[in-house]
């Protein structure tokens, strides 16, 4: 019986690395795939499944997947990146997690593939250290959550531009909403590290988390407070 889960993955225009996450999704045994291309983007797609389709929304990964999440009706949601890259033991975890049925975020232990710069291992390592620490995983760790869970905390804000990963883990913070490491990991593409500059797009990443923090933080509570009040 294939587990009650909706496997929703974003792609940009002109992306076309959700090829192989795809071929991977077939073993997945989930109830939904949904492919979200960016509108005008006709990539073609020659994946034959019942469980598969392709849709179309304005360009915007938080659009994209609100659109993947409106299309899907499984009672579980697992938003992955089209560069991801599974393992068996990412299977196991995704399906024994749905199986508790928790009101919970999951998240996997970030790997990268070898297409990156040496330094990576350190990357993978801060993303350890803010997930453990922080309880601030981000979107390329393939979040999974109950449907009730992304309702109560109001779906993806589409009108972030960059981030709507951060601030929806924020949300869930405020509203005390746990967020579980799944003891599995997830791996996920380094090109751009490569082609920017490790050091470069380090910085820019960390830089850009900061100011993030800062600023989604102090809305998930400003929002949580109207709620309670």
């Amino acid at each position: 019986m294939s587990a009650n889960v909706a496997i929703i993955v974003p792609a940009a225009p002109g992306d076309i690395t959700w090829r192989t996450l795809l071929a991977q999704l077939q073993g997945a045994d989930a109830r939904e795939i949904r492919l979200v291309l960016a509108e005008g983007d006709e990539a073609a797609v020659d994946v034959h499944s019942s469980t598969f389709k392709v849709l179309h929304a304005p360009v915007g990964r938080p659009r994209q997947l609100n659109a993947g999440v409106a299309a899907s009706t499984a009672d579980w949601l697992w938003f992955l990146h089209a560069d991801s890259a599974l393992t068996p033991a990412t299977l196991a975890a995704m399906h024994e997690f749905v199986g508790r049925d928790e009101d919970a975020i999951g998240y996997f232990q970030l790997r990268f593939l070898d297409d990156g710069p040496r330094w990576m291992f350190l990357n993978a390592w801060g993303a350890a250290l803010r997930s453990r620490l922080l309880g601030l995983p981000f979107g390329d760790q393939g979040l999974l959550m109950p449907r009730r869970v992304l309702r109560a905390l109001g779906g993806f804000d589409e009108g972030i531009g960059k981030g709507e990963d951060h601030a929806l883990v924020w949300a869930a913070h405020a509203r005390r909403i746990p967020v579980r490491a799944l003891g599995a990991s997830l791996r996920t593409s380094a090109r751009r590290y490569a082609e920017q500059g490790w050091w470069r797009t380090t910085w820019q990443h960390l830089c850009l988390t900061r100011a993030q923090a800062a600023e989604f933080s102090r809305q998930a509570r400003a929002r949580a407070a109207i709620e309670r009040a």
